[in-house]
């Protein structure tokens, strides 16, 4: 059984889905980012000492370089907080092999185990032998409370049969054929794990090379009969510390973020840096040298995006925003520049109380949120404002689907990710379910009736929620109407449709002349008509 964080659960819930299937008797599989284990953590805590019925996977792929997150999170230092063993993978041979001997680790030692991906794996594209399928019968549930129900007497009887696990995990580790050893120069000795293999291959080649299957727990027996045949041992990880700080407590001198960073994705280039800097390679000659001034291109949000009438209004109302997690985050960026905060998924609305009850602010609170974030956390918050009668205003947007992801659909499009028709969230009927006496649902593109919606909405003593209505121009379908164009005639260069940020809105090829007009480009133009709705010139028509 597969269980997705995206769509149709939150992480926490699509945990609580596979823990439940694997008490069924039916193995499972959870997928997430690293973000997302902090919401799941709760019950990864609880289950690690339940252990399994049928096998639970949990694959967690952390962002080194932080491409698309809030924050720069090693999910092997949770994994020991848990302990729970964790598999690294460093290409997509191997994260099949991986993910298979994951679920046979998970029932052979009572366990749920996590596979640690990265971005640089999970954007790998590599041939896969994938092999015959195996279905295996669902076992029977397991009728023992004592395993089952972490009442404080069991989790206390269950404490040190974790701790006798893990030490039995890492004596599995010792001998596993997933390691290997490549025994070369012993001058120096590698050890490393994950893609940061395919790192050390490329640029040392020739090195002795320890490379892990897991990070924890420790293979010690294996790491140290490999650090006897080697003079020199350099740790090579991706983010913290995990494996050096462990070998460093068995006793051995090794060297590790002494020569390579804690912070951002590796390379060829950043691993080479590191051998350069403990004087195993030489300093790479360059054949010449130029230098360039990359062009600056902020992230914007699409042509035609509803989000982008939003903030247009809420830097109008210039009101303080609470945001959250979503393609709208782009907007605390100019020209939209009308977002103050941003925490984590979910945190918004109670952000918004929170600053509402402090009554230090004179400016009206607002907090946004996405459709798919307020259906994952967004909903015991607004229930709280309700119940603690917080004055804010909440703007949904709901652009349905999930569309920072990928597009994947979620309760409130009423299609499962499967494709099957399902029952659909009513925003408005839930939201007055909670408790909220002023709800107003109001069209992405009318900018007239989302100026006046939300200064209504901010009027109201009391909490009030928004909702503009629009479906992302891109996911599923791209929805492209007939483009504007712009009467260059008409244009006074006001630069009243550039606040947008559209990147369909650029300069005529005159502007550097002191000719400054606004063109549209056809091909990028979504037909969404806010640009025309803000000139002031009526200069833009389709």
């Amino acid at each position: 059984m597969i269980c997705t964080p995206n769509g149709q659960q939150t992480k926490k819930t699509a945990l609580d889905v596979a823990i439940g299937a694997s008490f069924a008797g039916v193995r499972a599989f959870a997928a997430m980012k690293h973000v997302g284990l902090n919401v799941a953590a709760d019950a990864l805590m609880s289950f690690s000492y339940i252990g399994v019925n049928a096998g639970l996977v949990l694959v967690v792929c952390d962002d080194p370089g932080i491409h698309s997150s809030q924050n720069e999170q090693d999910t092997r230092i949770f994994a020991g907080f848990a302990h729970v063993p964790v598999l690294e993978p460093s290409d997509g041979q191997e994260a099949l092999e991986f993910t298979k001997y994951a679920f046979d680790l998970s029932e052979k030692f009572d366990t749920p185990v996590i596979v640690r991906a990265t971005t640089r794996l999970s954007h790998t594209r590599s041939e896969v032998t994938v092999g015959e399928r195996i279905d295996l019968p669902p076992r029977k549930f397991d009728e023992n409370s004592q395993k089952n129900v972490m009442v404080p007497n069991n989790a206390r009887n269950k404490h040190p049969i974790v701790l006798e696990r893990e030490r039995r995990i890492a004596a599995e580790f010792d001998t596993s054929p997933l390691n290997k050893i490549e025994l070369n120069d012993t001058k120096v000795g590698i050890v490393t794990v994950g893609m940061s293999y395919v790192y050390v291959k490329e640029v040392f080649p020739e090195a002795s090379i320890l490379k892990l299957a897991s990070s924890y727990p420790m293979a010690e027996n294996l790491v140290r009969d490999f650090c006897d045949k080697v003079n020199r041992v350099i740790v090579v990880e991706e983010l913290e510390p995990v494996i050096e700080n462990a070998m460093k407590i068995m006793g051995f001198t090794v060297e590790g973020k002494s020569l390579f960073p804690r912070t951002g994705e590796f390379s060829p280039e950043v691993v080479r840096d590191g051998f350069v800097t403990a004087g195993l390679l030489p300093e790479k000659k360059r054949k010449g040298s130029f230098e360039f001034a990359p062009m600056v291109r902020p992230p914007v949000l699409c042509s035609g995006c509803p989000h982008t009438s939003c903030f247009m209004a809420l830097r109008a109302m210039d009101s303080r925003v609470a945001g959250d997690i979503g393609c709208y985050t782009l907007s605390v960026v100019e020209p939209l520049d009308s977002m103050d905060t941003c925490v984590s998924m979910g945190s918004s609305i109670a952000n918004a109380v929170g600053m509402a009850k402090a009554g230090t602010e004179v400016k009206p609170i607002i907090a946004t949120i996405g459709d798919s974030t307020f259906l994952h956390s967004g909903i015991p918050p607004l229930i709280d404002a309700v119940y603690n009668q917080a004055n804010i205003t909440v703007f949904l947007l709901d652009n349905h689907i999930t569309a920072m992801t990928g597009g994947q659909d979620h309760p409130g499009t009423g299609i499962t990710l499967r494709g099957e028709k399902t029952a659909r969230v009513d925003f408005t009927k839930l939201i007055k379910a909670l408790g909220v006496e002023w709800v107003e649902t109001v069209d992405s593109y009318d900018m007239a009736s989302m100026y006046h919606t939300l200064r209504e909405a901010v009027e109201f003593k009391g909490v009030s929620v928004v909702i503009s209505d629009r479906p992302c121009v891109l996911d599923p379908l791209k929805i492209k109407g007939e483009p504007f164009k712009v009467d260059q005639d008409k244009c006074v260069a006001c630069q009243s449709c550039m606040n947008l940020g559209c990147p369909a809105l650029t300069w005529s090829d005159g502007w550097h002349e002191g000719r400054h007009k606004v063109e549209i480009n056809p091909e990028s133009c979504m037909g969404c008509s806010i640009c025309a709705q803000i000139c002031p010139t009526d200069s833009i028509f389709v």
